[in-house]
């Protein structure tokens, strides 16, 4: 193509018996940038927990005691009378022996340190040259002439 405008343009000039020289075809580009989406995986250290399941002796014994007599107490209190005391009493004895008994938990005994990795997009910026136009450079008579055109 662009050997195609340089020819025609010689041809024109020496229709009409002009002197053309230095013709020379130039392609010209341009840089632009671009963010390109890059998947990296990313690691980090976490801690793990270790677990241990204890079993507690409770006093159902203790638990009740106390029960009864706060469960008497507040019998008494709410009622007016020894009847509400003494049912207070049997109904915080039964509460009380449950929360004395045995027990099973589990507590954090220590940590295992593990690697976690996940993928991450991220985005990198790219310089890329690209075609952007060409020009065709002649002297006609002695004068210079530049014309842009695309490929």
């Amino acid at each position: 193509m662009k050997y195609l405008i340089a020819t025609a343009a010689i041809l024109a000039a020496s229709s009409a018996h002009a002197d053309v020289s230095k013709v020379k075809v130039f392609d010209h580009t341009k840089v632009i940038t671009q963010s390109v989406p890059v998947t990296e995986t990313r690691c980090s250290e976490i801690q793990v927990p270790i677990y241990e399941t204890v079993t507690r002796q409770g006093n159902a014994a203790e638990g009740a005691l106390l029960g009864m007599i706060i469960g008497g107490i507040s019998g008494k209190a709410i009622s007016g009378k020894d009847d509400g005391a003494a049912a207070g009493a049997i109904i915080g004895g039964l509460i009380g022996a449950d929360k004395g008994s045995t027990r099973t938990e589990q507590r954090i005994i220590g940590y295992n340190i593990e690697q976690q990795c996940n993928n991450v997009n991220v985005y990198q910026n790219s310089s890329v040259e690209v075609y952007s136009h060409s020009t065709i450079r002649f002297y006609l008579d002695g004068k210079r002439y530049v014309l842009r055109f695309d490929k």
